[in-house]
């Protein structure tokens, strides 16, 4: 067999590029305040008390006239008007409203006045620099009825970082101003992980051919998009590690499914669970503290159960014990218990138990729910369950809620949606849906509202957001 390769990405700075083993994984540029100013200055209110604060994001300033830099100023400030809006913090000034005010030729210059006329509690300025082989960002954000500064920082990368239009330094800035500002966990630099057929290639098979299906990677937004493995098999399911530096997934590459971990940044893959033609093992998923692994197996006497490891593949433990099937776990946020699919009532529904395998209990199928699958436990401080149910002539996203042991669903009804996945601070959740004719990625917020789409090439299923 071809053995596998992987496409390794790592970062200097901002710069992202692809690159052999032995790298780091991606990390936020360094940040320092602007020039004369204080690192920090945290405050929760830009606006009057008892509304969203209206929010100012307009293009970044170009201080050289060079096209990457120029390209970048509008990049970043589009960008960053988009993870700001995604968290719904904020009333954002629209963008043919800002355009009517004038942009300074500094962040210095800025004109208090002009945006207060139109209504803005804070503005961000920002600009972009070069400056020898590199580049220089910084952003501003100002209290616009004070001018007081709420945030300053400087960030400085190479040139190869302006690539894609710098897009890293708007995703940096937007966590740090949701941090600082609101106390919010931002998003903006986290990356979706999901299976695709979009390479067009088919393995041959004992009856026919089928799609290959590899694993992908791609930011939370649908932009830089990366193949991670090229196997010629059926690869699905990935997961990302709590740290980020690693993917586990299913593969079918010895011809039987089995559990793999891709660590993406070092070039370096693993078996932990070390299956064979006869107990298979699919459908990881990590502890929240990454030490270890739930995942399901079938056993040589055909039950499908499930288990637990270490990170490692030692300490195997079976956590469930029936003859119908118990699959796809998820964990909970403490770490003590699973909830998990088995249809030993007769229909898939989802149930929870200790990690210790006692206290099991159903908590789907008390009304309508015919059919359920997929379940993710959400972070803290929710702690909520979303998954997926039978309904409206295909399949929807329910969310179940711990505090009142009821269920309710969030998608739309609008096509097949199925498989979803929390975004770590809880607020939002990707999934599949099959509405334009194909299997596609998309976000939505966990109310339903703000509903996105992240891919649009090829068919595209188990979406996984990472930590």
């Amino acid at each position: 067999m071809r053995p596998l390769r992987f496409l390794a990405f790592a970062s200097s700075g901002l710069l992202t590029v692809v690159l052999t083993a032995q790298t780091a994984p991606p990390q936020p540029p360094a940040g320092q305040p602007p020039q004369g100013q204080q690192p920090d200055v945290i405050s929760i209110t830009i606006g009057p008390e008892g509304r969203p604060s209206r929010l100012a994001v307009p293009e970044f300033i170009a201080l050289t006239n060079d096209a990457e830099t120029v390209k970048a100023a509008k990049t970043i400030g589009q960008v960053l008007f988009d993870d700001i809006g995604f968290e719904k913090e904020f009333y954002m000034i629209p963008p043919d409203i800002m355009r009517t005010v004038p942009q300074p030729s500094s962040p210095a210059a800025v004109q208090l006045d002009s945006w207060k006329e139109i209504g803005a509690d804070g503005v961000v300025v920002g600009s972009v620099r070069r400056s020898g082989d590199g580049v220089v960002v910084e952003a501003r954000l100002v209290q616009v009825g004070t001018g007081e500064l709420k945030l300053g920082k400087q960030y400085s990368g190479t040139l190869k970082s302006l690539a894609d239009g710098g897009r890293m330094y708007a995703h940096t800035f937007a966590d740090e101003l949701h941090k600082h500002v609101r106390g919010l966990r931002g998003i903006a630099r986290t990356k979706l992980a999901f299976s695709s057929n979009r390479s067009g290639e088919e393995v041959e098979g004992p009856v026919r051919s089928r799609d290959v299906s590899n694993i992908y990677m791609v930011d939370y937004d649908g932009a830089n998009e990366k193949r991670l493995t090229v196997y010629k098999t059926l690869e699905i399911a990935p997961v990302w590690s709590p740290d980020g530096r690693a993917i586990a997934y299913t593969s079918y590459r010895n011809n039987y499914p089995d559990i793999f971990i891709s660590y993406i940044y070092e070039g370096r893959l693993e078996r932990p669970g070390k299956g064979t033609s006869e107990t298979k093992n699919y459908l990881p998923a990590w502890s929240h503290d990454g030490s270890r692994i739930a995942y399901t197996s079938a056993l040589p006497d055909g039950n499908v159960e499930i288990f637990i490891m270490n990170q490692d593949g030692s300490g195997k433990r079976r956590i469930t014990n029936h003859p119908m099937g118990d699959v796809t776990p998820t964990w909970s946020p403490s770490g003590t218990q699973l909830a998990f699919v088995s249809d030993r009532t007769g229909s898939p529904q989802i149930y929870v138990v200790e990690v210790d395998g006692t206290g099991l209990r159903r908590i789907t199928g008390t009304g309508a729910e015919g059919y359920c699958d997929r379940p993710t436990w959400s972070a803290p401080p929710l702690n909520e369950i979303a998954y997926t149910c039978r309904g409206g002539g295909g399949y929807q996203i329910m969310l179940y809620d711990f505090a009142t042991g009821t269920s309710k669903p969030i998608s739309d009804g609008i096509g097949s949606n199925e498989s979803p996945a929390f975004a770590p601070n809880g607020r939002h959740i990707a999934f599949i849906s099959d509405r334009t004719g194909r299997q596609q990625i998309y976000t939505m917020h966990r109310d339903g509202t703000g509903l996105r789409q992240i891919t649009r090439t090829g068919t595209n299923k188990y979406p996984s957001w990472s930590q």
